[in-house]
């Protein structure tokens, strides 16, 4: 026997999975997905879809009009948003990744699951060979210390997986990925770069009152005028457009050695436009 058997009417829940479904050419296959979508899948707009609430406040009602035979979530998730998903009793793929591995499998599963093994592996080699680049382009320079947080309050330290990235951008990661922090903390680790990423927020972060507010005047970051920050999707959305983040931090870590991106925008460029 032949055929087809992988699901035909894909809800998704976050851009991470529509970003990896576009990447394995496998869109006509959604029915939904969120608003946030199409901020890093233009494809998607274009294609007049339903939207959906995403893995936050997931609604069961919701994803069951769109009579999907797969859900495919990802982090973060509330509790009861994932209750709404699970009443609705269809295949349900819930992806939790924390490291880059986690990002690769993935990917690799999602493409199992659409039969799509092969673009599934090519994009994956595609991902790690343009960290690896990075890498050895960043092998020899100095390497400032780096802090980055993808929310405010509370401070959150970013995802181990943005640490990987930062690492492969030239840079040592200060904190703990993952972790609730304090504006003390950081202060007292006194980084020379430092780097906002919060989530919904785009790259509209208010770097100089952010500054102003903690009382961070004095740390290394804002004496030198390196403090940024990178549209948020392209450092906490697991997935391929992550090489976007890393293209922004090697820029942010090392301006001279690489030219500004679009995402990634400074205090120091405010600054000397006087909007400081």
């Amino acid at each position: 026997m032949s055929g087809d058997y992988g699901p035909k009417r894909i809800v998704s829940l976050q851009p991470s999975a529509t970003v990896m479904l576009a990447a394995l050419g496998q869109l006509d296959r959604l029915v939904a997905c969120t608003k946030y979508c199409a901020d890093l899948c233009p494809e998607v707009a274009r294609r007049n879809l339903v939207t959906v609430p995403d893995s936050w406040t997931a609604n069961q009602d919701q994803i069951m009009a769109v009579r999907p035979d797969l859900v495919i979530a990802a982090v973060p998730y509330q509790e009861k948003a994932v209750v709404e998903i699970l009443k609705c009793g269809t295949r349900f793929l819930g992806l939790a990744p924390r490291t880059l591995a986690d990002i690769y499998t993935d990917m690799a599963t999602i493409a199992g699951v659409v039969g799509a093994l092969d673009r599934g592996a090519q994009g994956i080699r595609e991902m790690q060979s343009e960290i690896e680049t990075m890498r050895h382009s960043t092998r020899g320079k100095s390497r400032p210390r780096v802090f980055c947080e993808e929310w405010g309050r509370p401070l959150i330290v970013s995802q181990p997986w943005v640490a990987e990235l930062v690492e492969a951008a030239g840079g040592e990661f200060v904190g703990t990925p993952g972790s609730e922090t304090t504006p003390e903390a950081v202060l007292a680790e006194d980084p020379e770069v430092l780097v906002t990423a919060w989530c919904g927020a785009g790259d509209r972060v208010p770097l100089e009152k952010l500054i102003r507010v903690r009382q961070w005047s004095a740390m290394k970051a804002a004496r030198q005028g390196r403090v940024y920050s990178i549209r948020d999707e392209f450092l906490n959305t697991p997935a391929p457009t992550l090489v976007h983040g890393l293209r922004a931090l090697a820029a942010a870590i090392h301006p001279q050695d690489f030219p500004q991106p679009p995402g990634l925008r400074s205090m120091a460029s405010l600054a000397a436009q006087g909007v400081v």
